[in-house]
């Protein structure tokens, strides 16, 4: 039976254009866990090295890989071409929305219904549902014949508002919220502040990196130079960078993940009906107000995904590397990978079949 991607000519370009490394990327993401938790078992004394030089509460090697997703990503976006994404403010308004509002909202709920005892793992759950996707997403965006341009304009709309409202958000989901609804937050300390220099640190250097190396590369070589030859020579450093961080993750939490598999269940099961629920949400949303398909698919990898990227460093930050905080980051990439490649075919699966998909 013939793999109906090789008779797309669209699909077959964008499987040609991709890399192995971004191609089989579950694989290399499964590898990376396995040799994390080789590393925990068989290097003794190998948590007090990572843990020997820090930049603030986290490890100095986990900083680096985490800026390192970061930077590359934030580096390929067109800054001077947001404004056009106003062109059709349907999407990003709808984006905003399911972003900023339904997302933090359900992950919350969520949180608060699978999680009520574990103070730590409901924490660890609400900061990733505040912290929107934009790395990956434009690998599964991509695998699905998104909107590349609309995908990455998204991507700086969201690093920005994180920036802005990140910390906001996580005082009043973390804190006032609950208050409001008379749920009981004693066992959930945090600082404001923490949290906030935290995104400042992990995302804003990226951020400002990333803008600083496109204006100066595109002023002095072009945009054609930029966007065809230097992007993508620097893309894999973002894949390396999580790979290297998940083993260093996993060598450091993989005891906890592997003797208490109860407790990966626990967070699976919210993360799950997450991803599925903002998937089709924003694919059914963005189909009933008109979108064509490579717009609603990228809308909806957009929503449901997330930045484990930023959850992990702020968890490491805020309450430290061994937390139950960080070791639900730590499960979030674990969980998300199998769940968005699998909507990934599902999206195409809708390209072929449904008549909107068609549209220009």
């Amino acid at each position: 039976m013939t793999d109906p991607a090789l008779e797309d000519p669209a699909e077959r370009e964008v499987l040609q254009r991709m890399s192995g490394l971004d191609r089989f990327l579950p694989v290399w993401i499964g590898l990376a866990m396995v040799a994390g938790l080789l590393l925990g078992r068989l290097v003794p004394g190998l948590d007090t090295g990572l843990e020997a030089v820090r930049v603030g509460q986290t490890s100095l090697p986990i900083a680096i890989g985490l800026l390192a997703m970061m930077y590359p990503v934030l580096a390929r976006v067109k800054y001077e071409e947001i404004g056009h994404i106003t062109g059709d403010r349907r999407m990003l308004w709808l984006s905003l929305l399911l972003n900023w509002v339904i997302g933090p909202a359900l992950m919350f709920t969520l949180a608060w219904v699978f999680l009520a005892d574990e103070p730590e793992l409901r924490t660890g759950l609400i900061v990733i549902g505040l912290a929107r996707c934009i790395a990956m997403v434009l690998i599964w965006n991509d695998l699905a014949c998104g909107d590349r341009e609309a995908g990455a304009l998204l991507v700086a709309v969201n690093s920005v508002f994180q920036i802005l409202a990140y910390a906001i958000l996580g005082t009043f989901y973390l804190a006032i919220l609950p208050g409001w609804l008379g749920l009981d937050t004693q066992d959930v300390q945090f600082s404001t502040w923490d949290v906030t220099k935290a995104v400042l640190f992990f995302l804003g250097i990226p951020l400002i990196a990333g803008f600083a190396t496109r204006r100066i590369g595109v002023a002095r070589r072009g945009k054609t130079w930029y966007d065809d030859v230097f992007a993508p020579r620097i893309a894999p450093i973002a894949l390396w960078g999580l790979l290297f961080t998940i083993v260093v993750l996993f060598a450091l939490q993989g005891e906890t993940i592997t003797s208490e598999p109860l407790v990966v269940a626990l967070v699976a099961v919210p993360l799950l009906i997450y991803f599925v629920v903002m998937w089709f949400s924003a694919i059914l949303a963005s189909h009933a107000i008109g979108l064509p398909y490579p717009r609603s698919a990228t809308v909806a990898f957009t929503a449901a995904g997330n930045n484990f990227e930023l959850a992990i460093a702020i968890s490491i930050s805020v309450w430290g590397i061994t937390s139950g905080q960080a070791l639900a980051g730590v499960i979030g990439p674990l969980i998300e990978v199998p769940a968005l490649v699998a909507l990934v075919y599902v999206s195409l699966w809708l390209r072929r079949r449904w008549t909107w998909a068609k549209q220009p």
